[in-house]
């Protein structure tokens, strides 16, 4: 088996900033959505300015999620920060 990841190896996930609630950065795991809440978080998602999008590992994903709600607090709490910084933290999480 080569580096190729497949699907289900991966997390697909969007860091978005909402314009019609709170103004406040989110992230949403699209991978890992329910029947119940896929519409309402792809749609909440898509209404919102998306700032970074990617994958996970599979494998590392908890660290990468760590790893994204600290980028999530400090985007929250107002510091500008560039999505190649985002880039850069995650790469030992990312699939391609």
């Amino acid at each position: 088996m080569g580096s190729m990841a497949f699907e289900s190896d991966k997390i697909m996930f969007e860091i978005y900033r909402e314009k019609t609630y709170t103004g406040k950065y989110r992230v949403v795991y699209y991978t890992e959505l329910g029947d119940h809440e896929r519409d309402w978080e792809i749609s909440r998602a898509m209404a919102g300015e998306s700032f970074y999008d990617g994958f996970l590992k599979n494998h590392r994903a908890e660290e990468g999620k760590q790893v994204i709600e600290q980028f999530l607090q400090r985007l929250n709490s107002g510091e500008r920060i560039d999505p190649a910084d985002v880039d850069q933290a995650l790469r030992d999480y990312a699939a391609s």
